[in-house]
């Protein structure tokens, strides 16, 4: 994964918060078995899907941001990488993602993702705007989901 990529995809992909260069190059070196790129036929990377397994929440992958480039959307690749990056690791059981009240298409990406594969979700408000961030950020509502079946992706990406 090239993190100098991956950084110029998220700056493409607004609403997504844009971490420095220097975070996404910790990513995709230390978060690479918890992370999945999707390039195009040229090898640029056009999706990204970043995650971290939680500490104390061993069965549990965390979503922490999603992009693909807009002319890729609607095709059900973000929804298969996220099929291949969570069946990597047959002990997970739950995925978790936080997403703002705004962000209609990761609503609507991780409701169809937990429909289709069967995953009972729950969701509450995470982090407060005003109380949790200091700018105008919305708040963010976590979806937990699991537990999951063994399952396996099914397209190419």
């Amino acid at each position: 994964m090239d993190g100098a990529q991956v950084h110029a995809l998220i700056e493409r992909c607004p609403p997504l918060d844009t971490n420095s260069v220097y975070c996404n190059l910790l990513q995709c070196q230390d978060f690479a078995e918890t992370s999945i790129v999707a390039q195009n036929e040229q090898g640029e990377i056009v999706g990204f899907i970043s995650g971290y397994v939680p500490p104390k929440r061993q069965r549990t992958l965390f979503i922490w941001q999603v992009a693909l480039d807009s002319e890729y959307r609607g095709q059900g690749i973000a929804s298969e990488m996220l099929a291949r990056l969570f069946s990597r690791d047959n002990d997970l059981k739950y995925i978790e993602t936080t997403i703002s009240p705004s962000n209609t298409a990761s609503q609507k990406l991780f409701k169809n993702f937990f429909t289709t594969h069967h995953m009972a979700l729950e969701t509450h408000t995470l982090f407060e705007s005003g109380i949790h961030f200091s700018d105008d950020h919305e708040d963010e509502v976590l979806y937990r989901a699991g537990p999951a079946k063994q399952f396996a992706p099914i397209h190419a990406v």
